[in-house]
């Protein structure tokens, strides 16, 4: 199987989806001229012209506006914002618009509009520019919320988005646009809210997503060495979420660990806790474990980044004493 980048996986993507329909296109900042803030589109513009790769001014609340009025009236657009902590301005399109169209038009319009772009923290860029915000997003009835930790997932995520009937929040790490993963050539979809186990295991179960299913597997592969099995589920859609895979592996496991990149409270991973907590009590040996970013912005220096974010040790560190704690 050929391998290719990540960024290029959701470019194939993008591109597939449009050769197939064409009321798909994208819209949004630097996404034609300059192909891309992360050069995910290179290309697009020459291939399907100005009026299908639409750049915009830097103004998301009304840029998102269109793509979701473009919607309702039978256009499928790809909204791509420069990274998800711009996206906060478009919130109120987002919240009061797309989420609610299906349900305050009994059913009689739908918003079939993708939302997407790089999200988390990307190296030194700074507090307004490293959020992990798709707690935001998990929040609100009638959105769907996926994230892709490969160019595999990527690709076959992006596609099954693009065609779903209601709005999909799609966040790309900034840190995985470079990623080289293998991704076969001929077409597939990967469904809509289902999870992946990406390490089999037997002692502890990390539950996560997107960049933290990296620094998950390599903790895995460390405590490894230590005589500790664990198995790494990779979630995926958080919106709607895959809670056979959840049991599946806790059953098998009994012990949980929820690792994820963004702040703790009132996060996805609480949400995530709560439902193993008191859905699969009966399964857990011990008291699910969690490992996420400080409470506290991002700071700009690498050093201090890296000290806030969630790392293979502090993961390690989780895990020993989720396995370690008597039943």
């Amino acid at each position: 199987m050929r391998k290719i980048l990540f960024r290029e996986a959701l470019r194939e993507a993008m591109t597939e989806e449009m050769e197939r329909d064409e009321s798909v296109f994208l819209m949004g900042e630097e996404v034609a001229q300059y192909n891309g803030a992360y050069k995910v589109s290179q290309g697009m513009l020459d291939q399907f012209g100005p009026k299908r790769v639409v750049d915009t001014p830097i103004a998301e609340l009304g840029f998102a506006g269109i793509g979701i009025g473009a919607a309702m009236v039978g256009l499928r657009p790809i909204i791509e914002m420069m990274t998800f902590n711009f996206a906060i301005l478009a919130l109120d399109q987002v919240v009061n618009t797309a989420a609610k169209m299906r349900s305050m038009s009994g059913g009689q319009l739908s918003c079939p509009v993708v939302i997407r772009g790089a999200g988390g923290a990307g190296g030194a860029l700074g507090q307004q520019h490293s959020q992990s915000l798709e707690a935001q997003y998990v929040h609100i009835p009638g959105i769907k919320v996926m994230m892709p930790a490969t160019p595999y997932d990527a690709k076959g995520m992006l596609k099954t988005a693009i065609r779903d009937p209601d709005p999909v929040i799609f966040i790309e790490s900034e840190i995985l646009f470079g990623l080289e993963g293998e991704v076969p050539e001929e077409e597939y979809l990967i469904p809509m809210g289902k999870g992946d186990i990406k390490r089999e295991g037997t002692d502890c179960t990390i539950l996560t997503w997107s960049r933290m299913v990296h620094t998950s597997l390599d903790a895995a592969k460390k405590l490894e060495e230590e005589g500790i099995s664990v198995e790494v589920v990779d979630l995926r859609t958080l919106r709607p979420l895959d809670k056979d895979i959840i049991r599946q592996s806790v059953k098998k496991t009994n012990r949980v660990v929820v690792v994820e990149e963004g702040w703790h409270w009132a996060s996805v991973g609480s949400t995530i806790s709560d439902f193993v907590s008191r859905d699969l009590f009966d399964w857990l040996d011990a008291p699910v474990e969690r490992v996420h970013q400080a409470d506290t912005p991002l700071p700009y220096a690498f050093n201090m980044e890296e000290f806030t974010l969630p790392n293979a040790e502090r993961i390690m560190d989780a895990v020993k004493k989720a396995c370690y704690t008597k039943a």
